[in-house]
């Protein structure tokens, strides 16, 4: 498979590249709900005009279930723009993870949720991490049987969106130890579900997640996304699409934060020369072409086999997120250096890609974390 897209994928980017420059830049998004202390971080208008205008809040949404069907491929194109323009939205936690999970779901679930994401009213949430690193492989909240349904008692630990989402997809044990493989659960929370208590937490990058308390939270049984005790499959699907969509943004923000940094060396003069002109520079600058062009082949490549569904796409996927956690990290630590002392300055927006990426990097597992992964999936 080529690692650049065909002439429809062009296209749609084309459109989303035009759509969020001029609806979701920084100046009109980031800025404006930070500013004003937004206690959701997002602005639901966008959201509602991604949907109404763009059509994209349903792109892994099957065409029988009234979404594009379309792949990992074509979320990853909004998400880069997303990134590139640093714009605050609850794409990747509605459109991708929790719309993954729901294509598990019953139909009455799909019928339930799948309505609002389409239309743009409604935000969805994911609550799986209960430290403060990302370790998916221990599950240690509870879901007991209740009478025909289950109670839920546990915490889950910087939930995005949590306070703002009409549903929270939850990941709990319903049988065996907190390391187990087998027996876990995914469940769709609605926001109205009695005694889930949201502590809200402003991160680096403005965004808004929270520390999510569940003291005996009963649901029905038809809650339930997928088969009792056997949701681990489901999760790693869910986890699967998550970094893949993380990674794509990551790029798109390493993309962002070389192209201001780029334009900056062809406009900043000192010793009466422009500073694109000193050979140091360029040779940084070509390095940092170089590395995000490779990191945007593997997360293209990732998706590609995640559409596929290859088997190989797991290990991908941890190559993909670790790649691009490095790459943007160099991208912004560059752009922040070569800018010099403007850089450091809240007014200038290097540095809101720096903060960026420090939360991206920590989405659904670190550099660290995956590195170590593809050791593991590889015999090491």
């Amino acid at each position: 498979m080529p690692l650049y897209h065909n002439e429809d994928q062009a296209m749609l980017a084309d459109t989303a590249t035009s759509f969020m420059a001029e609806e979701g830049n920084i100046a009109k998004q980031l800025r404006h709900w930070r500013d004003r202390d937004c206690k959701d971080g997002f602005g639901h208008g966008l959201w509602k005009q991604m949907a109404e205008e763009l059509g994209v809040t349903g792109i892994l949404v099957s065409e029988e279930d009234g979404g594009l069907g379309m792949g990992h491929v074509e979320a990853g194109i909004v998400l880069e723009e997303i990134g590139r323009n640093l714009t605050p939205s609850p794409f990747l936690t509605s459109s991708v993870l929790a719309a993954t999970a729901l294509n598990h779901g019953s139909s009455d679930l799909k019928g339930r949720y799948l309505p609002g994401l389409l239309q743009g009213d409604s935000v969805f949430a994911v609550a799986i991490d209960e430290t403060a690193k990302h370790r998916p492989s221990r599950i240690a909240m509870r879901a007991e049987k209740s009478g025909n349904g289950f109670k839920l008692t546990g915490s889950k630990s910087f939930v995005i969106h949590g306070a703002s989402s009409d549903m929270i997809v939850v990941a709990a044990r319903t049988s065996g130890s907190d390391d187990d493989e087998d027996g876990v659960t995914l469940f769709a929370v609605p926001k109205d579900a009695a005694h889930m208590n949201h502590d809200p937490v402003r991160l680096v990058d403005s965004s808004v997640a929270t520390h999510t308390k569940f003291d005996g939270v009963e649901l029905d049984g038809d809650a339930v996304i997928g088969e009792v005790d056997g949701g681990r499959e489901i999760l790693d699907a869910m986890l699967r699409a998550g970094r893949v969509g993380a990674a794509a943004e990551g790029v798109g923000v390493a993309r962002g934060a070389m192209d201001m940094t780029i334009d900056y060396l062809k406009q900043r003069k000192q010793f009466g020369k422009l500073i694109g002109e000193f050979q140091a520079l360029q040779h940084r600058a070509s390095h940092l072409y170089s590395e995000v062009e490779i990191a945007r082949a593997a997360v293209i490549k990732a998706q590609q086999l995640l559409d596929a569904g290859a088997e190989s796409a797991e290990l991908m996927s941890s190559v993909a997120k670790a790649k691009v956690s490095r790459t943007a990290g160099l991208a912004v630590k560059e752009g922040v250096q070569m800018h010099g002392g403007i850089g450091m300055t809240d007014e200038y927006d290097i540095g809101l890609y720096m903060k960026r990426d420090r939360a991206l990097q920590e989405f659904l597992g670190d550099a660290y974390f995956h590195a170590n992964r593809v050791a593991e999936l590889s015999g090491y």
